[in-house]
């Protein structure tokens, strides 16, 4: 039983963080910028790889203390 609780409050807080970054609007409206819980904004607003829009399930990647988004 305790196992089981422990699982819900570690599922809990993985979905809370997840839902903490949001998107935030830019001048296309195709591609926002991400604003982290740590309440930093990426610096991209597009993958730095494909070039497809910002994922916010996405971990991002800090740069000299500045968040990168991936997709």
């Amino acid at each position: 039983m305790r196992a089981l609780a422990l699982a819900f409050v570690l599922a809990s807080a993985f979905v809370a963080a997840a839902s903490a970054q949001r998107y935030v609007a830019t001048k296309d409206p195709d591609f926002p910028k991400i604003r982290y819980a740590d309440s930093l904004v990426s610096a991209n607003d597009r993958c730095i790889v494909s070039q497809a829009k910002l994922n916010p399930k996405m971990a991002p990647l800090y740069v000299n203390g500045v968040p990168i988004g991936f997709c």
